[in-house]
C-alpha cells in the first residue's frame, strides 16, 4: 500500500528510538506546567470596568442627568477602546461606568479615563467636585468568604450580646491578620455596624435657645481640627507648632459652645444628645442554619470577603488563608462566635481542574495504547 506524507511520518516516528524519549519528555514538561499553572474559578480575561463616582449635593436626579450624567457620558464615549457606557443618576450623586474591550490593560484604561476627565472638567458645572475614579476587574472577585455569626445553640441572653456591631469588631481584627497571607488582593467586610459618636440635635431645644443647625455643624467641624503651622527652635532643638486640637471624647463635644443671636452662650449638651454606640441600623446581614429542633435559625452575621492578586493560584491562596485562620482563631475569635466558609473558589477550582486532568489522562492513556498497537498493523 502506498503511504502518503502523514503515513510516512507516522511510520518513521514509530520506528525511531527517539519517540519514547520524546513522549517521556512531553509528559514531564506537562507535569511541570501543571505544577506552576495557576488554577482559577473565574476566567482570567482582562475586561476592565471603570466607575466614575460624582457627588452632586443638592441636585435632583432629573437635573443631574442633564448637568452631570450626559456630559460625562459624552466624555467617556470618546475614549479609545471603550465598548459600552452605563450610567445611574440619583439625587445628590451620579455613577457612570465605562466598560472597555476584552484585552485592554486595566492600568491603561484607568489612566485614559483620568486624563480625559481632567482635560474636560470645564464641561462639568461649577460646584461639582472632581469625580472619584475606581477601576474594577476580574481580580476583585472574592475567592474566599468567611461569615461570622453567633454559634448555634447559645442561650438567648448570650446570643443577644453578639449583634452585628460586636461581630464587626471581631471581623476587623480577624481580617487584619488574614491579609498578611501572601498574594491577598482586595478585601472588604459585608454587613455589620461600626462604632461611632453621634451628635443628635433636638429641634425643640434648638428653637428654645435660638440656635440653628448650621451653627452646630460649623462649630463641630472647626473644633475637631488641628494642623501644623511651623516650627520653633530652642536649645539646638526643633519643636513643631500645631494650631487647634481634635476632640477626644464625649465630654469635649458636650462642652463645645455656640453663641446665640442675643449673645447667650449655649453648650452642645444643652441642645443635642451625644450618643456613643453602633451606627443606626440601615442594613443588616443574616446567617441561616438548621437548629437542634430542625427549624432554621436566623442570626446576625458579617462576612469577610478576600480576593487574590492577579496571576496568583486561587487554590494556594485559599488554602493558606484557611491555615492562617486556624492559627489565629483561638486568640481572635471568641468561643461564642462561629466562622463559616461560605465561598471557597480555591476548592471548586481544584475540583474542576482535577476533573479536567482526569479526562485528559484517560485520553492520553487511550492514545498511548493505540500507539503501542499500531506498529503491528503497519508491519502487516
Amino acid at each position: 500500500m502506498e503511504l502518503g506524507l502523514s503515513g510516512r511520518l507516522t511510520r518513521a516516528s514509530i520506528a525511531s528510538p527517539l519517540t519514547p524519549l520524546l513522549l517521556i519528555a512531553s509528559v514531564l514538561v506537562g507535569l511541570l506546567a501543571l505544577s506552576v499553572l495557576p488554577r482559577e474559578e473565574e476566567p482570567q480575561i482582562s475586561v476592565p470596568m471603570v466607575d466614575i463616582l460624582v457627588s452632586a449635593n443638592g441636585v435632583k436626579a432629573e437635573d443631574a442627568v442633564e448637568l452631570v450624567t450626559e456630559p460625562l457620558e459624552d466624555i467617556v464615549k470618546g475614549i479609545d477602546d471603550v465598548e459600552h457606557v452605563y450610567s445611574q443618576s440619583m439625587d445628590d450623586r451620579v455613577v457612570v461606568t465605562a466598560r472597555f474591550f476584552v484585552g485592554t490593560s486595566a492600568d491603561a484604561a484607568i489612566l485614559r479615563v483620568h486624563e480625559e476627565i481632567r482635560a474636560n472638567m470645564s464641561q462639568i458645572p461649577l460646584g461639582i467636585p472632581e469625580p472619584l475614579i475606581v477601576g474594577r476587574g476580574i481580580s476583585d472577585v472574592a475567592i474566599l468568604t468567611l461569615t461570622l455569626s453567633p454559634r448555634a445553640g447559645l442561650p438567648p441572653e448570650l446570643a443577644a450580646r453578639w449583634d452585628d456591631n460586636a461581630l464587626l469588631d471581631v471581623g476587623e481584627e480577624l481580617l487584619h491578620e488574614l491579609i498578611k497571607v501572601e498574594n491577598v488582593g482586595l478585601t472588604y467586610i459585608a454587613g455589620g455596624r461600626a462604632d461611632q459618636i453621634r451628635v443628635e440635635p433636638d429641634p425643640e431645644r434648638l428653637s428654645l435657645y435660638g440656635v440653628t443647625l448650621n451653627q452646630l455643624v460649623e462649630k463641630i467641624e472647626n473644633a475637631n481640627r488641628s494642623f501644623l503651622i511651623g516650627a520653633i527652635r530652642e536649645r539646638n532643638d526643633q519643636l513643631p507648632v500645631i494650631a487647634g486640637q481634635t476632640l477626644s471624647g464625649v465630654p469635649d463635644i458636650g462642652l463645645l459652645m455656640v453663641t446665640t443671636r442675643d449673645g447667650r452662650p449655649v453648650y452642645f449638651k444643652d441642645v443635642a444628645d451625644i450618643v456613643v454606640g453602633a451606627a443606626p441600623l440601615e442594613h443588616q446581614a443574616w446567617h441561616m442554619e438548621p437548629a437542634a429542633d430542625g427549624e432554621l435559625e436566623i442570626v446576625p452575621a458579617v462576612t469577610l470577603a478576600i480576593a487574590k492578586r492577579e496571576g496568583a493560584n486561587a487554590v494556594d491562596v485559599a488554602d493558606e488563608l484557611l491555615e492562617r485562620l486556624e492559627i489565629v482563631r483561638e486568640g481572635l475569635v471568641p468561643d461564642e462566635v462561629a466562622v463559616h466558609v461560605t465561598r471557597n473558589y480555591g476548592e471548586t477550582a481544584k475540583e474542576k481542574a482535577d476533573e479536567l486532568l482526569f479526562h485528559l489522562g484517560i485520553a492520553t492513556v487511550s492514545l498511548s495504547l493505540i500507539h503501542i498497537s499500531e506498529p503491528t498493523r503497519l508491519r502487516r
